[in-house]
């Protein structure tokens, strides 16, 4: 038995899921583990690995196309656990990349707009965001304030986003706005006159991660950089859909991270004169640690095998997201117990991932609506609104 695979289930990956797990889980341990806990302190993301991630294929990896590696939706997840095993920040940039910058460019631009940016994109050499959330509007968005108007062939943008990861680093961010033909995406170029964005400080959670709002002021746009291929909720809600199906894959990575330290530091730590592991009540914990983990991943895999067969449901995904955060988040809790004083030091990876998963519990959907969602599925009835 291999208490680090403890089903066996990495045995039944064919060949090339296989690759994609070696490639990315190389890369993370030669790149970001011996400097994540560093990032993570400094609150500084490693913007000089973009172009690394870029070589290796992950930045718009499940797209087909301008650049990209055109993986399947499962060999994307398993991209994202191995990254999430890592850090939370450096999985979030590659979902915000591929899932909420690319893949409305892909799936609703026009074609001009996908030769300019996809390219890029893929390449690293270009950096999107995403701009939904507002700060009076998060778990709902259709009520979003931005709002965009015509002026002769031109649009004129006004609002502001906010929780926006990439947003102060980012070359071009889809921003989403009310117009009066409905919710419409605008791509909207850094440097544009009236377009700001500022950094968020002062995060306790996702800390190698930048994370900004977005601030428009009159901002003309012409009228070549609405995306063209979506108008209403659909457009916004089909781009999470996607993150969130990277996050379910992801949060595995992070609990598995924060099981294989306690496994390790129960066994090697000594107490009382025996390994810490020798005890019943650290066996039990260490049980449930590994059964967790493993359901999570058996969870992801299967909505992964739904996805690539074209049958996932959005609910599906958002049973996906609540349950696996929700595990990996007790994980995390349980495993820093076990480290005792050292669950809180850097020097191990679990302080640092319990901290991060607190940010993935809320975004992309919260607990509580991903419930909601449920309950919809289950009863027919919506209950969002009282």
């Amino acid at each position: 038995m291999n208490p680090k695979d403890f089903l066996g289930l990495e045995s039944s990956l064919d060949p090339v899921d296989r690759q994609v797990v070696d490639t990315v889980r190389s890369f993370v341990r030669d790149r970001v583990l011996p400097d994540a806990g560093g990032w993570y302190d400094r609150a500084e993301f490693p913007r000089h690995l973009v172009g690394e991630m870029a070589k290796i294929g992950l930045l718009g990896m499940h797209l087909e196309g301008y650049g990209c590696a055109g993986t399947t939706a499962t060999q994307y997840g398993l991209a994202c656990l191995e990254l999430e095993a890592g850090d939370s920040g450096i999985r979030s940039f590659v979902s915000v990349q591929g899932s909420l910058a690319m893949f409305p460019i892909h799936a609703y631009g026009s074609q001009e707009q996908k030769n300019e940016w996809l390219p890029r994109m893929a390449a690293g050499e270009a950096i999107g965001c995403f701009g939904l959330t507002e700060p009076d509007s998060g778990s709902d968005p259709a009520s979003m304030r931005t709002h965009a108007r015509r002026d002769g062939t031109d649009w004129i943008l006004n609002g502001s986003k906010m929780w926006i990861t990439n947003g102060p680093i980012a070359d071009v961010a889809v921003v989403w706005a009310q117009t009066t033909e409905g919710v419409r995406g605008f791509l909207v170029p850094r440097g544009v006159a009236g377009f700001q964005a500022h950094e968020i400080r002062q995060k306790m959670s996702l800390r190698a991660s930048y994370t900004g709002e977005l601030v428009f002021q009159d901002v003309r746009l012409p009228g070549d950089a609405v995306l063209p291929g979506v108008v209403g909720m659909r457009g916004p809600l089909s781009c999470l859909s996607e993150a969130r199906f990277g996050i379910l894959f992801g949060v595995v990575g992070a609990a598995r991270a924060c099981y294989e330290a306690a496994l390790d530091y129960t066994i090697g730590r000594t107490q009382f004169g025996r390994p810490l592991a020798a005890n019943q009540l650290v066996q039990r914990a260490l049980v449930e640690l590994m059964v967790r983990v493993n359901r999570s991943y058996l969870l992801a895999r299967h909505l992964g095998a739904l996805k690539d067969a074209g049958g996932l449901a959005p609910a599906l995904v958002s049973y996906g997201k609540m349950e696996n955060v929700r595990a990996a988040i007790e994980v995390a809790r349980e495993a820093r117990g076990l480290l005792g004083a050292n669950g809180i030091s850097l020097e191990y990876p679990v302080i640092r991932h319990m901290t991060n998963l607190e940010s993935v519990y809320t975004y992309e959907g919260t607990h509580e609506i991903h419930t909601l969602v449920l309950g919809q599925a289950l009863t027919g009835l919506a209950a969002f609104r009282g």
